[in-house]
């Protein structure tokens, strides 16, 4: 006599899938990256430092929950991420280890408020600013993520370029950098960059998938 599987069990184990896709860092690091905009496996290979190979793997765990997508462009595959609400299951998590797991306070209160313990600029407070032209928005991002979208009238200046083209950014403006997200490192090197040299300078809250989550306006540029 066969014993049947409870619907609920059925369901709970889809759940699991999901948060065992999850349970590996080179994947967020990849779902991250992906947030930023469509991108093909050779291009995340070089972001994350893995292996093609090893990053097709990770992509199809992905897959295979739900939580990626992807479409051949001639011989390539591009991915990205099924929807906004994966950001928001990504921000749920990110907030419960914030509240619960100290190793994440300990970094937080450690290496990111060494960097920048200034409370970063809320969206909506940097739209007020922008249309009141009170500030530069500095995009920090590679030029490929910056290409795929942006948040409108941001300079793009790639953070280990940011001193050799300080003279970019108006000496009297007030600087507002965002990166990939809220605990992008890129923004925090950016702005303690600038402040060394003697520039106002401070982050926005979250980053530009969060931004265009928000459905704040977004620009992109040719390629």
């Amino acid at each position: 006599m066969s014993t049947q599987v409870s619907p609920k069990l059925s369901m709970l184990e889809q759940f699991a899938a999901v948060a065992k896709a999850l349970s590996s860092a080179h994947r967020l690091d990849l779902l991250e990256l992906m947030a930023q905009g469509e991108r093909g496996v050779e291009s995340l290979a070089t972001a994350t430092g893995l292996s093609v190979a090893n990053t097709s793997q990770h992509l199809q765990v992905l897959r295979r929950v739900g939580l990626v997508v992807s479409r051949k462009s001639g011989p390539h595959v591009l991915y990205r991420l099924s929807d906004d609400d994966v950001l928001a299951l990504l921000a749920s998590l990110r907030q419960t280890a914030e509240r619960h797991v100290a190793e994440v306070d300990r970094l937080v209160r450690g290496y990111f408020h060494e960097k920048d313990a200034l409370e970063a600029v809320s969206r909506d407070d940097l739209m007020t600013r922008m249309k009141d032209g009170l500030v530069i928005v500095l995009d920090v991002r590679p030029p490929e993520e910056y290409a795929a979208g942006h948040v409108p009238g941001s300079i793009n200046i790639p953070v280990k370029d940011l001193k050799r083209r300080l003279n970019e950014l108006p000496e009297s403006a007030e600087v507002v950098a965002y990166c990939r997200g809220p605990y992008c490192v890129l923004s925090y090197e950016a702005v303690a960059a600038l402040r060394e040299q003697g520039r106002t300078a401070r982050r926005m809250e979250d980053g530009f998938p969060e931004w265009r989550a928000a459905g704040l306006p977004v620009e992109e540029t040719a390629r």
